[in-house]
């Protein structure tokens, strides 16, 4: 570790911190400020579908690749690049003059945003060191958590506040003096050190592979309901699975002949690690889904403004930041419980939620929402930050970073299928027509499916380890926080 002063390691610290809370914010900001967009911009649903899910799916690919590139060519490097990157995207989403332009600017931040967010985890350890690592995501861990609550409130005062006449452009505008200081700042303070594997070479055809497999699999998702299920959708699906297996054969080769392989596919071999993907891949795709069409809900069907609507909201984030700060202290002893505690919650959170839409319809309030959402996040953060650790419980130490790199893309896989299939629910049921009351059956469909959902993830996680891993402290990221190994850091919803 370079010799850094104490005053710039912090500084360093807070430039990474910056970097993620340009990742948090923009992972959210469609549930905010959506219904702004498309009366902008004259979108459609599905536009709005793909400018939320376009982020989330480029994550996906693009996670398997950048915890790669710092060892190759250094984490400042990296970050530093990243953070350009994420800046111009940015610039390009506020200057968006249609849905097409938003959406292909989201994915550029996507991906640049898998270039940056890997890189923090190992630049905070090579900062602080093993002594004071625990110190540094003392402070770390509550600013996200933090963050995490207020991020969707500030989305809804930027649209709302509609400052220099920028309406819902200001939500992205907003990153450049967050990026601006993490630049200025991670060039002065973050160790210019490179990675040890730095002579490894970045299996391309694989990450070519896993992107084509992916998009053959979220596109007729997105598309089929609106184009009514034309034969090309299923030939697409279809396809995606050929794509992912010929993906999967290739892995196998590369690791075969002595070749460093996108993903080290032996984990898979364990049976609670592929029951724990699965789990990732459920409950990700039932929370990301379920909180697109809340925030819809509340602003075309009850004609809350963008403030509104992130505030009556609010009740959720302050339950996940408690329910995080209980499980904390309690996944020491009581390991693959916490998740099934959590999941009752949840389910009791969604079950009273759906009570409250056919008891006060379009009168509900936000009170009675406050409850409902309140106890549903409580449930939600209990899962967060043990996740991970139950899940590679039973993983060797060999395997760990590949492990942990796999669940993040699996998580960002789940949310962009969460906004497709959820999303696909919500606007049929909600018709052509706009009509507050079609808003109003969309929602209950889409908690009664949450629910089958959180009931699915409730068998799955009998199939994970009883205990969770230990290993040094680590703390969760974006807004949804995990434990991940040493090698990467967390990546989030």
């Amino acid at each position: 570790m370079e010799n850094i002063s104490n005053g710039r390691r912090w500084l360093g610290l807070m430039a990474i911190l910056a970097a993620t809370l340009m990742n948090l914010l923009d992972s959210t900001v469609v549930n905010v400020a959506g219904p702004a967009i498309l009366a902008d911009l004259d979108g459609t649903y599905v536009d709005l579908q793909w400018i939320a899910a376009g982020y989330t799916l480029a994550l996906t690919v693009g996670l398997l690749v950048g915890g790669r590139l710092g060892d190759m060519f250094g984490r400042r490097r990296v970050l530093l690049v990243g953070v350009v990157g994420f800046l111009a995207a940015s610039a390009l989403c506020a200057a968006a003059w249609s849905p097409e332009s938003l959406i292909v600017a989201r994915v550029v931040q996507g991906l640049f945003g898998a270039v940056m967010i890997p890189q923090g985890f190992g630049l905070i350890r090579d900062l602080f060191g093993p002594a004071d690592f625990g110190k540094a995501f003392g402070v770390f861990g509550p600013a996200i958590g933090l963050s995490t609550i207020l991020g969707p409130v500030v989305s809804g005062i930027l649209v709302d506040a509609d400052l220099f006449g920028t309406g819902w452009r200001m939500v992205f505008a907003i990153n450049l003096p967050l990026g601006a200081f993490a630049l200025i700042a991670g060039l002065r303070t973050l160790p210019a050190g490179l990675g040890a594997v730095r002579a490894r070479r970045l299996d391309t055809t694989g990450a070519v592979l896993a992107a084509v497999g992916v998009f053959l699999l979220v596109f007729p998702l997105m598309q089929g309901r609106e184009l009514g299920w034309p034969a090309w959708t299923w030939a697409m699906l279809a396809a995606s699975v050929v794509v992912l297996g010929l993906f999967t054969v290739h892995q196998r080769r590369r690791s075969s002949t002595g070749r460093t392989p996108l993903v080290e596919l032996s984990v898979f071999s364990k049976r609670s690690y592929t029951s724990g993907a699965l789990f990732v891949l459920v409950f990700f795709g039932a929370i990301v889904g379920f909180s697109l069409a809340v925030g819809l809900f509340l602003q075309l069907g009850l004609g809350h403004s963008p403030v509104k609507a992130s505030v009556s909201m609010s009740a959720w984030a302050i339950g996940a930041f408690l329910g995080s700060g209980f499980s904390a202290g309690a996944m020491a002893k009581l390991g693959r419980r916490i998740l099934h505690l959590g999941l009752a919650l949840m389910t009791a959170g969604l079950v009273l939620l759906y009570a409250m839409f056919t008891q006060h319809g379009l009168g509900i309030g936000g009170w009675s929402l406050a409850l409902p959402l309140l106890v549903y996040g409580l449930g939600m953060g209990m899962i967060f930050v043990p996740l991970f650790d139950v899940i590679m419980g039973e993983i060797a130490d060999h395997e760990v970073g590949s492990a942990s790199g796999i669940l993040e893309s699996i998580q960002q896989l789940g949310a962009s299928l969460g906004v497709a299939a959820l999303g696909t629910v919500f606007f049929a049921a909600a018709g052509v027509s706009g009509q507050a009351a079609g808003f109003l059956v969309a929602s209950e469909r889409v908690t009664l499916v949450t629910i089958a959902l959180t009931a699915v993830a409730f068998g799955l996680a009998f199939l994970l380890p009883r205990h969770a891993r230990r290993h040094e402290p680590a703390a969760p990221e974006q807004q949804v926080p995990v434990t991940p190994a040493p090698e990467r850091e967390p990546a989030l919803v």
